[in-house]
């Protein structure tokens, strides 16, 4: 066998290291062996190829750097001493051309002349996955390699050290890295990725957009990158992830299995499911099979948003696949069944989980005691705490604080003393997010004393209230009316190192709108801006709201636009605040304007739309265009409710149509609606009103009227 094995080399004085300290000693990992790496070994296996993309997988172990040829080994032992003894002193050197090295370094330059490039691809890589002491080694033998022309595809060393580095979560030095080089296709895409695994997806945005101006394609492997991270930072927008799609079919970028996975997840955790089921069925169609994962979190955010049924036709999909759901899966379409309603169906899964051997944990029993608790079925939940018990999952936190939130939501605050008690009974101790569902349950119902006298209990346990505790607080002061407190507890959150989110500012921009403090807004907003936190859609539909309510319309307009151009979509709540402020104006022309918007939006008008806008042409008097919506909503298969009519009534009464309000509510009866308190005020407002005009009644049978008032 014709092995290198070269004796130590002399030490020499020449410089060559130009990267800070990389003058250490060879790695005991490193000194303890011989290093021989092997051209068979690096053509069976994929890790060592020479591709400019570099996947999380790439390392190299020892034991697979070794023979090259059958017949021939390279043993980089010497070479590797020889760069980590390297001294600092050399730095007084004053060149670096070979012909002022001494002989020594040159025999070893000329030992390696013969070494194949894949060879220190795989040689460096190996180095790089080491440790950090092997990096600065990696480095300098990437300059020694420079030096002596020794290896030719220098970018892909540099993309190998530029990887490491981002792995390694030292962007900085990546980026200066990058600049020892003409920036190239490989190059860029190693930056990008270190960007993208750093989540500093600004940058890596900004590089692809420069290789694009530059006339160099951008890898699909940095696409894949760029969306998990979005998702790993909870950062993920349809709009953005459209916007990449777009980029992506501009450039032909073949869509491979791992992107078209991270697509659909993407789109599923930014709540656009339909997108994500559009791609999970492009998945299908290529005849690929989606990762398990993948389906689980389309199945969970279905499950969000009530979408029951859908998620249980993929669940069922993946099962019909081969796909043995386990816990997590089943507690996904579950979610929807108790988000939807559907009680008999949440035990129906409880059930089969049961019988397929699937064991649930405390978040199935969680979601169990939420669906029992939606419908007052409290010794059922308590029944469900038992069992929890018998099966050895012990209750937690998280499951109490889902029945007070039930509780809070029925109106039942009273009850929070008696899940306490049940908390102490099972060795529960509350946690910060009991407390903060405990001081919002109190703060809903304006019981303030009760929302200190929480905070001062959170304390002496030895939790700190966070950012979602303040948010609480502020919000529960600014409902009281009480926005001076709300503007000191703001204050006093900065103070104790308590950052405000972006939830902070809209709570606060809500607070100073309704004071019409519009400096205070404004100032806000900068505020926001300075510290990184982008408006979001509730930050401009609180604008729109408080400005509307104080009739700066022009202002309302100009934030619906600022939003739409920064890609945002506007919601139908947005929608329906503008309408209905130009409603309690009765400026009927701008509300049915803003509704033609809407629509051309393509956003489905709901009965809060269109009952503002019935109430804005009640306002200016004009009923006959009140009755067309009701028609229009008839037509549209958008069921009127019992405000609606309500509406229509007080439309005629300000137009002093008194005979025809029985009509109206009788209609409001026949078509199954439960007359409230308001709809027979309404009714007996009709009657007096057309008394005081007129000296008989209105020209129907007395006894129906008042029939129509017992209904």
């Amino acid at each position: 066998m014709n092995a290198l094995l070269l004796p130590p080399p002399l030490s020499t004085t020449n410089r060559f290291l130009r990267h800070r300290n990389l003058y250490q000693p060879l790695p005991q990992s490193l000194s303890s062996s011989t290093f021989h790496i092997s051209h068979s070994h690096l053509r069976a296996s994929p890790s060592f190829s020479s591709s400019p993309f570099l996947s999380e997988d790439d390392t190299i172990t020892q034991d697979a750097v070794v023979s090259l040829y059958p017949h021939r080994r390279y043993d980089f032992s010497p070479l590797l001493q020889f760069l980590s003894t390297y001294n600092s002193d050399s730095e007084t050197s004053d060149s670096n051309s070979p012909t002022s090295l001494d002989q020594t370094e040159l025999r070893l330059a000329e030992s390696y002349r013969v070494v194949p490039g894949p060879l220190w691809h795989s040689l460096l890589k190996f180095l790089t996955s080491s440790s950090t002491s092997s990096f600065e080694i990696a480095y300098a033998l990437v300059t020694w390699l420079q030096k002596h022309n020794l290896c030719f595809s220098y970018e892909l060393l540099y993309s190998i050290l530029i990887h490491a580095l981002g792995r390694s979560k030292k962007l900085y030095e990546a980026f200066l890295l990058s600049q020892k080089q003409t920036m190239t296709p490989i190059t860029y895409n190693a930056l990008i990725g270190a960007c993208a695994r750093n989540d500093e997806l600004e940058k890596a945005i900004n590089l692809m957009n420069r290789m694009r101006r530059e006339g160099y394609q951008s890898d699909f492997v940095n696409y894949s990158l760029i969306i998990q991270s979005l998702v790993r930072s909870n950062k993920i927008d349809s709009v953005l992830l459209e916007k990449l799609y777009a980029e992506m079919i501009s450039d032909a970028i073949e869509l491979d299995g791992q992107l078209l996975n991270d697509i659909v997840l993407g789109f599923a955790k930014s709540g656009d499911v339909d997108r994500a089921m559009y791609f999970l069925g492009v998945i299908q169609g290529k005849g690929m099979n989606p990762r398990t994962s993948t389906v689980v979190s389309l199945i969970l955010q279905l499950g969000n948003l009530g979408r029951a049924e859908e998620a249980e036709a993929i669940f069922e999909e993946i099962k019909e696949g081969g796909v043995i759901p386990r816990t997590r899966a089943y507690n996904a379409v579950l979610k929807g069944y108790v988000k939807n309603g559907s009680l008999k169906d949440a035990e129906s899964i409880v059930s089969e989980m049961e019988k397929n051997g699937v064991s649930p944990d405390d978040h199935t029993y969680s979601l169990l005691i939420d669906a029992y608790g939606n419908v007052g079925r409290w010794e059922s939940a308590r029944i469900v705490l038992k069992e929890m018990e018998s099966n050895n999952v012990k209750p937690n936190s998280l499951v109490f604080s889902r029945i007070l939130a039930s509780y809070r939501d029925r109106g039942e605050w009273q009850k929070t003393f008696k899940v306490l008690k049940e908390m102490q009974k099972c060795g529960v101790k509350p946690d910060r997010q009991f407390y903060n569902v405990m001081i919002d349950t109190f703060g809903k119902y304006n019981i303030l004393d009760h929302v200190m006298a929480t905070v001062e209990r959170m304390k002496v346990d030895g939790i700190e209230p966070d950012t979602v505790t303040m948010n609480t607080l502020i919000d529960c002061y600014c409902k009281s009316g009480d926005h001076k407190k709300a503007e000191n507890l703001f204050d006093e959150m900065q103070q104790r190192g308590c950052l405000p989110c972006t939830t902070t500012y809209n709570i606060m921009i809500n607070s100073f709108g309704q004071q019409e403090k519009w400096v205070d807004v404004k100032h806000l907003l900068g505020k926001m801006q300075s510290e990184g936190l982008l408006p979001n859609v509730v930050t401009y539909t609180t604008l729109i709201d408080v400005y509307g309510k104080s009739g700066r319309y022009t202002d309302a307009i100009e934030c619906l636009e600022v939003m739409k151009s920064a890609g945002l979509k506007p919601s139908l709540t947005m929608y329906n605040a503008l309408i209905n402020a130009y409603a309690q104006r009765g400026l009927s022309n701008q509300a049915a304007n803003t509704f033609r918007i809407m629509t051309s939006d393509g956003l489905k008008p709901s009965n809060l739309a269109l009952n503002a806008l019935i109430n804005a042409f009640g306002e200016d008097r004009r009923d006959v265009e009140a009755f067309a919506v009701l028609q229009y909503m008839k037509e549209n298969s958008v069921k009127p409710d019992v405000v609606t009519y309500t509406t229509l009534m007080k439309a005629l009464i300000r137009v002093e149509k008194f005979s025809e309000v029985p009509r109206v509510y009788e209609e409001m009866v026949s078509y199954g609606c439960t007359p409230d308190g308001k709809a027979r005020a309404t009714l007996r407002s009709a009657l007096r009103s057309a008394n005081r005009k007129t000296s008989d009644l209105i020209t129907c049978d007395t006894r129906y009227i008042y029939r129509l008032l017992r209904m």
